[in-house]
């Protein structure tokens, strides 16, 4: 665990350094939902996994990035992965406790929050 305070780590994790194109200490907010590859061969790297970067937003995006690794680091995890909604966040949590062929009982949290997930 980061030997810094709360206060630091939610302002700082994730950024220690200050954005290299503007040298912003504030996170950028990247509104795109596309990004520009420096070649097919460096494209061919990113979809296969053999490199780390932005691919499309919905995958990875820089802002969200921070937000997770602040999350861990406030949370004293090794990883967080940030989603769009509450749904996507129950679905992770019973894909991730659960495999092929087990059966899911949903509980009234599920049903009352999500009767139409629970119901299919």
């Amino acid at each position: 665990m980061s030997k810094q305070k709360l206060d630091t780590l939610a302002v700082h994790a994730g950024q220690e350094n200050p954005d290299p194109a503007t040298r912003a200490r504030a996170v950028p907010i990247y509104q795109t939902t596309s990004y520009v590859f420096e070649s097919t061969g460096h494209a061919a790297n990113l979809f296969a996994l053999k490199e780390i970067g932005n691919i499309y937003t919905r995958m990875m995006n820089p802002t969200t990035d921070v937000f997770e690794k602040r999350v861990a680091a406030i949370e004293g995890g090794t990883g967080a992965l940030a989603v769009a909604s509450g749904q996507a966040a129950e679905t992770l949590a019973l894909l991730t406790i659960t495999q092929v062929g087990d059966e899911a009982e949903p509980i009234s949290f599920f049903t009352t929050h999500s009767p139409n997930w629970a119901e299919k």
